[in-house]
């Protein structure tokens, strides 16, 4: 009897010191993944002049990874130019206008090369930020243009009076609840709403025709939301040169004189998740950015 408990108490004693190292080695995980502030290492490598990559990729939400990326590239005197390498459709209005004004302060203040290469799609406030560039190029088969401002959301009213349910808002001031799903604008609303989406489109018609040194009335001319291919839109002198992301960095290589192949950098890699670190890439399982702005209202230079 007593050496049946000895046995249950080793095997207490083991699987407790076993539970004790899993949980000690999710919280490193977890450590690494998170904790400590410290600047991640520079993935800039070999000598001579560089020419840094930014990738603008995916729907724009947020300016705070993309400007702080330009800015190391821009303040840094071995990288002699910068390729935003663009496959967007866009997104927010100020955090499109927030890159846009980082990528016009590296071409004109700091006056080092900066260029857009277009892939698959530079649309809507991915063109508003590659209007800012020394230069665009794209495909010939590259999405381009959407010069335009969209909000929507859906009205569910009709549903909540059909379930029966009385939406109650208590409010001070008659724009306060403008755009509510619960119920139809008025009259008053809509041109509310109207006049903020059309100062918006003045903003971007404005911000291009400055960024692209043409004049207002010509980009306003054809500043109504419609894409091009990139064949179309360097015929709109949209575009600058026809080329791949390959071709785009020869063409930069030779406009700063550098001489052979471009030692070609990239910004430091986003630290994996714990969750990535212990059960492999989990962002398939998760809400996708372009899933939560479904249900997020605003106002986007967004091609959809």
């Amino acid at each position: 009897m007593a050496e049946g408990r000895s046995r249950i108490w080793i095997w207490f004693v083991v699987g407790g010191g076993l539970f004790a190292l899993f949980v000690a080695a999710v919280f490193t995980l977890v450590y690494l993944s998170f904790g400590g502030n410290e600047e991640e290492s520079s993935t800039f490598s070999g000598f001579g002049p560089k020419i840094g990559v930014v990738e603008l990729d995916g729907v724009i939400f947020s300016p705070k990874i993309i400007v702080p990326q330009l800015k190391k590239f821009a303040d840094d005197d071995s990288v002699k130019a910068i390729i935003l390498h663009v496959n967007s459709p866009g997104g927010g209005v100020a955090a499109s206008e927030e890159i846009y004004r980082e990528v016009k302060r590296i071409r004109d203040e700091k006056k080092k090369r900066i260029v857009a290469s277009i892939e698959t799609v530079g649309a809507s406030g991915a063109y508003y930020v590659s209007s800012a560039a020394n230069k665009i190029y794209a495909d010939k088969g590259s999405i381009v243009g959407s010069i335009g401002v969209i909000a929507e959301w859906v009205n569910y009213g009709d549903l909540l009076r059909w379930a029966k349910l009385d939406p109650i808002t208590m409010k001070a001031g008659e724009f306060k609840d403008t755009g509510s799903p619960t119920r139809e604008m008025t009259p008053a609303e809509k041109a509310y709403m109207q006049g903020l989406i059309d100062n918006m489109h003045t903003q971007f018609i404005q911000a291009v025709a400055d960024g692209r040194h043409a004049k207002e009335a010509d980009i306003r001319a054809i500043a109504d939301g419609k894409v091009w291919t990139g064949e179309q839109a360097a015929a709109l002198k949209l575009v600058d040169q026809i080329s791949d992301f390959e071709g785009a960095v020869k063409d930069t290589a030779r406009a700063v004189n550098i001489s052979g192949e471009p030692n070609l950098v990239w910004p430091p890699k986003e630290k994996r998740t714990g969750l990535d670190q212990l059960f492999g890439d989990v962002s398939d399982y998760l809400p996708s950015r372009e899933k939560i702005l479904e249900q997020e209202p605003g106002f986007y230079y967004l091609w959809k």
